[in-house]
């Protein structure tokens, strides 16, 4: 009775939760199970960014109780930011729940369940659920463990959580607490590991990553502790690219996007969030920049690097929000030219102060917008993309893909990319020759001269 299954929603910082909870738990003698009918304990690591996450994970759990009353050994947990925002409150919905534990004390997750598994070994009733959404000191330098993977040649390092940012829409200083950071020695000796292990990429995280140990380390030469962290990690033998996310604008500092010019390492893609075009909205979302600022950053940044990336973060419908407000929005997206973007429709987050903000925008009005901002994403994409037709691009090759027809990678921008291949590149960087493309997806072949497909 030892088999866990990890259900994640949500961003890459709770993918990066639920691989330390899982390499806890492994090691405590669990079974981490890709196959969740297959399990018995099933841990749902939620998300509470918008009402939709919640009301997802909500119906899993709902799901799984009926499960339990099938089979009362069966052990179910919620975990995170939706555990966290809500705490024993959720039992009103999910009175079967066993375990709901916050997002400082994952690492506690292996001793609640050693617990629960040794009440029912003695036939003992477990009684009430146990909740621990309680704040943690130190509890960021917790989430340091991998699981080992068979030729894993990417990953993610969280170097700092909590968010003191405010902004108006934004649930997450409730759901992960104040700004705290991990030591600098310890994030690069764990970087150091992963590389020794065959890791070639790192994506770091953090919710505002670019303030990372701006309380705890001093600025040297102009240079702050973020841009220190990835000239460390830049230098690290073994590693070849380092991507990471989620920034804030006013973390680009003349220091970061000089990094982008001299340290080789740092892919030419930067996810910024914008969140809104306007002015106006800017400063009522609680968001300390301007429009100008964020057009002078791209700028900066495209002079450092002409062929960079781009991706962003934007909500449509924010309360108040005109068609003004959203035509400014749409010309500065279009300016921009972005290549990704996470386009949201605003949702109402209980806690936060937009939520009783007046002139709310109705549902038909955000979807519009959205579809919007979508159709002219994909042009972009389909732009940028018609242009790699016929060029060669360093690929680093992660394996098969889904279907198991083709291997796949990325580029350095981050574009996915599909080619035929075979296992012994697997952890290579490789120059692929693009022959056509999708809007997300390109195609190709190997240009490695004697290799065979």
């Amino acid at each position: 009775m030892n088999r866990v299954h990890i259900k994640t929603y949500g961003c890459q910082m709770n993918e990066r939760d639920s691989g330390a909870v899982a390499a806890l738990l492994r090691a405590r003698g669990y079974r981490i199970v890709p196959d969740e009918d297959a399990c018995d304990i099933l841990l749902l690591n939620t998300c509470s960014v918008r009402d939709a996450a919640e009301q997802k994970a909500i119906g899993k759990a709902g799901e799984a109780t009926k499960r339990k009353r099938r089979d009362p050994r069966f052990i179910l947990g919620i975990l995170g930011c939706m555990a966290q925002n809500r705490g024993a409150a959720l039992l009103d919905a999910l009175p079967d729940v066993d375990l709901i534990v916050g997002t400082q004390k994952f690492h506690q997750v292996p001793d609640y369940l050693d617990n629960l598994r040794a009440a029912q070994a003695a036939g003992t009733p477990v009684g009430s659920t146990l909740v621990d959404i309680a704040e943690e000191a130190g509890s960021q330098n917790t989430i340091r463990d991998h699981v080992p993977e068979e030729r894993q040649v990417t990953a993610f390092v969280s170097i700092q959580q909590g968010c003191n940012m405010d902004c108006a829409f934004c649930i997450v200083p409730k759901t992960r607490g104040d700004e705290r950071s991990r030591p600098l020695a310890d994030i690069v000796r764990e970087c150091e590991e992963l590389a020794d292990r065959g890791v070639r990429e790192i994506t770091l995280l953090g919710q505002i990553v670019t303030s990372y140990g701006r309380r705890d380390y001093a600025h040297t030469g102009g240079v702050t502790p973020f841009v220190q962290l990835l000239e460390r990690i830049n230098a690290i033998s073994g590693l070849r690219r380092i991507r990471f996310t989620s920034p804030h604008p006013r973390g680009f500092k003349d220091d970061l996007i000089q990094a982008y010019g001299r340290l080789e390492k740092l892919c030419e893609y930067v996810h910024l969030p914008l969140q809104s075009g306007s002015d106006r909205i800017l400063r009522a979302m609680n968001r300390p920049y301007s429009r100008e600022r964020y057009r002078e950053i791209v700028a900066a940044l495209r002079r450092v690097r002409p062929e960079m990336y781009f991706s962003t973060d934007v909500i449509v419908g924010f309360p108040g929000e005109t068609e003004e407000d959203f035509a400014q929005t749409r010309e500065l997206f279009a300016a921009v030219n972005y290549d990704m973007a996470y386009i949201f429709k605003y949702s109402v987050r209980p806690g936060t102060s937009a939520a009783t903000m007046a002139a709310q925008v109705p549902d038909e009005v955000k979807e519009e917008r959205n579809q919007i901002l979508l159709r002219l994403l994909a042009q972009n994409s389909d732009r940028r993309n018609a242009t790699l037709v016929g060029t060669v691009l360093e690929v680093l090759i992660e394996g098969p893909d889904k279907k198991g027809r083709a291997f796949m990678g990325r580029t350095r921008g981050n574009r996915i990319v599909h080619f035929a291949g075979n296992e012994r590149l697997i952890g290579e960087l490789a120059p692929v020759r693009i022959e056509r493309v999708s809007t997300a997806v390109l195609y190709g072949s190997l240009a490695l001269a004697g290799v065979e497909n």
